[in-house]
């Protein structure tokens, strides 16, 4: 059965990257707890669900080409991307779909540790499929009213919730099934991005409404990644802000932006409270080890002795 309990023994947790509206950040995020995961020593499959646009599938190959063009060592997930389906009848094509997700999770598992997915802008029988598997469900929203509309409703006047939103009533009922199935609760996350000035009225107000409707929907609403131009230079190179960013990786010198984002990264993915694997940071702290080992001469004293 595909919505199989991630919680069992030896299968992978699932982290969902979801909202209705497209141009928030969720293929950005995606990776960046990818690579983030995978710098941890973690085993990590990436899953692309929106058939047509592939904007998470394309930053994956632009990273995997970067690498091998310029000589890096990236690391780059175990990726899955489905294809959309061409028939004229509408079961047809989610048939197809589903065929594909079915065999992308079986194949993946029971082989990692975290499985990371990101669902296309619109409501699709395999974007609800995909909520209700999530352990964790990652919302990314645009810090401004626009976007808070994709969860709730407001009160002009006072700025109180006064409704939630089709794809808030859609995760709601996901989460239920979930807890229905296997008694598990989804930790549901909803990430501000392009955050507003430190201090503005916007910002506030926006952080009041969440607050809000956090109280009712029982998510954690915390802050991600503000409005830097660099999350959009790295798209074509496949860059995150967690790589060892140089000129070789860049094209140019770093500056202090890069170094900002990459705290806001770190303290984003701090937030989110994944359940690391302990094998994978003992790996990680291996890797790290023989990295610095690396370019040292051996020591043939200690080999072969005096």
């Amino acid at each position: 059965m595909l919505m199989q309990s991630a919680q069992q023994s030896g299968t992978a947790h699932v982290i969902v990257l979801g909202n209705e509206k497209g141009g928030s950040g969720k293929s950005t995020t995606a990776l960046h707890i990818a690579v983030a995961l995978l710098k941890a020593g973690q085993r990590v499959a990436t899953i692309d669900l929106d058939c047509r646009q592939q904007s998470f599938t394309r930053y994956i190959n632009n990273r995997r080409a970067w690498a091998g063009q310029a000589g890096l060592s990236l690391e780059v997930p175990d990726h899955h991307c489905l294809q959309l389906g061409d028939s004229m009848q509408v079961a047809e094509n989610e048939a197809f779909e589903l065929e594909q997700f079915a065999q992308a999770m079986a194949a993946v598992e029971r082989t990692h540790d975290f499985i990371v997915i990101d669902t296309p802008g619109s409501d699709t029988f395999l974007m609800r499929l995909a909520h209700s598997m999530a352990d964790t469900l990652v919302t990314p929203i645009n810090d401004s009213f626009l976007d808070f509309d994709v969860l709730g409703s407001v009160d002009a006047a006072n700025y109180t919730v006064i409704g939630e939103s089709h794809y808030a009533q859609m995760a709601r009922e996901a989460r239920r099934k979930r807890r229905q199935h296997d008694g598990v609760t989804t930790d549901w996350i909803v990430v501000r991005n392009r955050l507003s000035m430190v201090g503005s009225r916007n910002k506030m107000l926006v952080a009041g409404v969440l607050d809000q409707l956090a109280f009712r929907l029982g998510f954690r609403p915390v802050d991600g990644l503000a409005e830097r131009v660099m999350y959009r230079e790295f798209f074509p190179r496949g860059l995150t802000a967690l790589d060892d960013l140089n000129e070789a990786t860049l094209g140019r010198r770093p500056s202090m932006g890069h170094v900002t984002a990459r705290e806001e990264v770190v303290e984003l993915l701090r937030k989110l409270k994944l359940p690391l694997d302990e094998r994978g940071r003992r790996r990680a702290a291996n890797r790290a080890e023989w990295a610095l080992q690396a370019d040292k001469p051996l020591d043939l004293h200690d080999i072969v002795g005096s």
